[in-house]
């Protein structure tokens, strides 16, 4: 089952305080950026944080579930309707990951 894209366009308005937010069809579900980065997924309505090491103790329930069938553990966010308590988490979470790569020109 594929995400709704209201559902989608719902998670980006409430990570929108962490920077640019962009989402982008990926295999019939969705990854989720900010200012470059790509920091979640969102699969069959569900919104999945890349498992960051300093983001976990600011987690109101830590909840580790792969977002499809053979994927490594993501976060799984289930407390989507606090935009601050969202931002604050992809802030942090994009803080700890690397800066994307250069494209390479054709």
């Amino acid at each position: 089952m594929a995400s709704n894209s209201d559902f989608v366009q719902y998670i980006a308005d409430q990570c929108s305080q962490a920077g640019e937010i962009m989402t982008k069809k990926m295999f019939g579900d969705y990854g989720i950026y900010c200012n470059g980065k790509i920091f979640g997924l969102i699969c069959d309505d569900r919104f999945y944080l890349k498992p960051i090491d300093a983001v976990r103790p600011m987690l109101r329930i830590v909840d580790m579930r792969p977002p499809y069938e053979g994927a490594k553990d993501y976060f799984y966010i289930a407390d989507v309707d606090d935009r601050d308590y969202l931002s604050q988490l992809v802030r942090e979470t994009c803080k700890a990951l690397p800066d994307p790569k250069p494209k390479k020109k054709k």
